[in-house]
């Protein structure tokens, strides 16, 4: 059996914005029999309730330590002012499910249109609005795109990702989790290097 390398994460997760770079790294330098599969995780359902101030003032302190932790992320604390924040990342999730549903290559170009979006440009990803004005942006069929979104595929591939993470002990993103066989084992995420888990992945592999 082919082990892969599950990727769990969420679009609207702020450490997984961070961990972009490496993620990148760390996906150009695996091993070539090893195949990386992304999971969706639903952080927070839909929601049309404002997020409460203490939340919200507790995510932006996030936003300072992540830019602390990982030389190079930056976040636009602008969202806060001129967006109506919901802790809300179901739709999202959706919207990389319906995005690739025209083309895998789409998974990873939405997921960084909404990083970007919410991260940099302070646009909320929680509205549909923004997610369909996304679609337009990378080149999907925006129609077809719109439809896709609620879809009762769509959220039915979304709860069958998340129960996945179940499965796989996921708790927290973004997770790393690799599976050979039988056996399955958590790779320690570093934001800064990809090489200590590189290592690790090796080691597991050649012991399995």
């Amino acid at each position: 059996m082919q082990a892969v390398l599950y990727y769990a994460h969420d679009p609207m997760c702020s450490w997984c914005w961070g961990f972009g770079p490496v993620l990148r790294e760390l996906a150009e330098r695996l091993p070539a029999a090893l195949r990386m599969q992304r999971l969706l995780g639903g952080l927070a359902e839909d929601t049309s309730e404002l997020m409460p101030i203490e939340q919200q003032q507790r995510i932006q302190a996030s936003w300072r330590r992540i830019e602390r932790t990982i030389p190079g992320v930056h976040f636009n604390f602008a969202f806060w002012e001129k967006c109506r924040p919901r802790r809300s990342t179901w739709a999202a999730c959706r919207a990389v499910i319906a995005a690739r549903a025209q083309g895998a290559a789409f998974d990873k170009a939405m997921t960084t249109a909404i990083q970007q979006a919410y991260y940099l440009q302070a646009r909320n990803p929680s509205d549909d609005s923004t997610l369909v004005e996304l679609a337009g942006e990378i080149g999907l069929d925006v129609a077809a795109f719109r439809e896709a979104l609620h879809a009762a595929g769509t959220a039915t591939q979304l709860s069958d990702e998340m129960q996945q993470c179940e499965r796989l002990r996921i708790d927290s993103f973004p997770a790393l989790v690799l599976e050979a066989g039988p056996s399955s084992w958590h790779i320690p995420v570093d934001y800064n290097d990809c090489s200590p888990m590189l290592m690790l992945i090796d080691e597991l592999l050649a012991a399995a």
